[in-house]
């Protein structure tokens, strides 16, 4: 299982949004409505993991900075 960052989609302009945190499977579907109240939401992407100490940098094929 895996959690995922969800936040709400405002009707308004004045709508605070609100950000939470939803378990579920890597192979489920992101969801478009709060499972509790029906209310529209939308899964936030963020960043992934950045180890910086020593290994290869992902980012550069060289592991070299960017």
């Amino acid at each position: 299982m895996a959690t995922y960052v969800y936040e709400s989609v405002p009707g308004a302009a004045d709508e605070p949004v609100e950000r939470f945190e939803i378990r579920q499977s890597m192979m489920d579907d992101a969801l478009d409505t709060h499972p509790d109240t029906g209310k529209p939401i939308r899964r936030v992407i963020t960043g992934g993991y950045l180890s910086t100490g020593g290994g290869t940098n992902r980012a550069s094929p060289a592991g070299g900075a960017c």
